[in-house]
């Protein structure tokens, strides 16, 4: 009685699965962009400093 165990729906399985890709999406671009951004910087420090 401790486990509560929750009734598979295939209809709310999917719709799970949609939020999920959705949300691993979003978060693989925002850190593709964050990546992007950190190397920018980092260039044109070392590129300041290089010259």
């Amino acid at each position: 009685m401790a486990e509560k165990k929750t009734p598979k729906n295939d209809g709310s399985a999917a719709s799970r699965e949609d939020r999920l890709k959705a949300a691993l999406k979003a978060n693989m671009a925002r850190r593709k962009a964050q990546a992007k951004a950190r190397a920018e910087k980092q260039d044109q420090d070392t590129g300041k400093s290089g010259e």
